[in-house]
């Protein structure tokens, strides 16, 4: 048995303690939390630390496989650059450099006190390493092909992939992009998600031209992939989480990942569709690929996660980095919010009941989080997380 304490403990679901005093099993099982202005404490025994403790983060969106990339995308081109310059450079790597950076990957996640993954696959690649436990992975197996002719080549990959994973409880088959999957695509991988009543992962609105496609049949996007000429493409005069979405019916969980270029019209739609809406935010990734951010202040309300994309796209693969750049842009959102949305959020979205906060017998891991402004409780750039359990 341990007890740890810090400055303050964030719970994930609730108000921060302070002062409080986790009591944890030797193998990391939530004994009790303990509050010192309800509760006299022994401290005799207690392991103090300056900071703040807070459970294992959980990681909504990542792209494992493309950890091979780091530091070979360059920044600031857009998502048509972004998406262009990984076709250009993707054969570029051996077998054993991709398994390699996948493991080394996976490592750095760990160190950097995140417990789970909500994971993009389009192969295998990831799988024997996932297989052996080192986190929690819930495996999005992902599927794309704005051709309409390549549907069923597309959708059969994706079930021999879905059919071929170790975890049948952990894997779903999941649309990439608004701009991506042609009309009969949409409707074989609706057909699976109702059939297996799937958790769904959706990059939306990562660029301006997702929009622009929709609402005009013009863009960058829309000439990139060259849809005037695979599809009789008929734009909606909507935006694209609402023309994309109308395709698809019956969707269990859904996580819409970026949202860089979302606004309130597009919240409110989302929120009508579907009660089970979650909102995953990579903010270093968004600078990296857009230079530009969401509007936080939109989501306040919102079932909101974090995630970290890949390598391709950001400098680290740390939660707490993500936190600090959010907290940097805006610092009017509190840190309880914050660590909300890092752990007890992406639990319940990927639905590892055990993670997400220190409630009796759950097993969340334990992050302590140094170098903060303890005077009003927020991040700064020296921050950095310490896995304790």
């Amino acid at each position: 048995m341990k007890k740890i304490s810090a400055d303050y403990i964030f719970p994930g679901n609730s108000s921060p303690i302070k002062n409080g005093v986790l009591i944890i099993e030797d193998n990391g099982v939530v004994i009790d939390l303990l509050d010192p202005q309800k509760k006299e404490i022994n401290w005799d025994d207690v392991e103090i630390h300056n900071g703040i403790i807070c459970p294992g983060f959980v990681n909504t969106h990542c792209h494992l496989e493309l950890s091979y990339l780091k530091n070979q995308i360059s920044e600031q081109t857009q998502l048509h650059g972004f998406i262009k310059e990984i076709i250009t450079k993707r054969n570029e790597f051996t077998e054993e450099q991709r398994l390699n950076a996948i493991i080394e990957a996976e490592l750095e996640m760990k160190n950097n006190g995140i417990v789970a993954v909500g994971d993009i696959s389009n192969g295998n690649s990831t799988f024997e390493q996932k297989g052996k436990g080192n986190l929690f992975y819930h495996t999005f197996i992902e599927v794309f092909g704005s051709d309409p002719k390549i549907a069923d080549e597309a959708f059969n990959q994706a079930t021999k992939l879905f059919n071929e994973y170790f975890d049948a409880q952990r894997v779903s088959i999941t649309p990439h992009a608004t701009y991506s999957v042609s009309d009969p695509l949409s409707l074989l991988i609706n057909k699976h998600c109702i059939t297996n009543k799937s958790l769904v992962s959706i990059h939306n609105q990562e660029t301006a031209s997702e929009n622009e496609l929709y609402k005009n049949g013009s863009g960058n996007l829309f000439e990139f992939l060259e849809i005037a000429k695979k599809t009789n493409f008929k734009h909606t005069g909507e935006n694209a989480l609402a023309s994309f979405l109308k395709k698809y019916e019956k969707l269990n969980h859904t996580l819409l990942v970026h949202n860089t270029f979302t606004d309130k019209e597009d919240i409110n739609w989302a929120k009508n569709y579907n009660s089970d809406i979650y909102w995953a935010f990579c903010p270093n990734a968004n600078l990296y690929i857009e230079n530009k951010l969401p509007n936080f202040q939109l989501f306040i309300n919102e079932k909101c996660t974090i995630g970290t994309d890949s390598y391709a796209s950001n400098w680290s693969l740390s939660v707490l980095d993500e936190l600090k750049t959010i907290s940097k842009s805006n610092p009017e959102i509190d840190l309880e919010a914050l660590i909300k949305w890092a752990t007890y959020n992406g639990a319940k979205f990927l639905k590892f009941n055990q993670l997400g906060s220190f409630k009796k017998g759950k097993t969340p891991g334990v992050n302590l989080i140094e170098n903060m402004n303890l005077n009003n409780l927020t991040l700064t750039k020296k921050s950095r997380v310490k896995v304790l359990a």
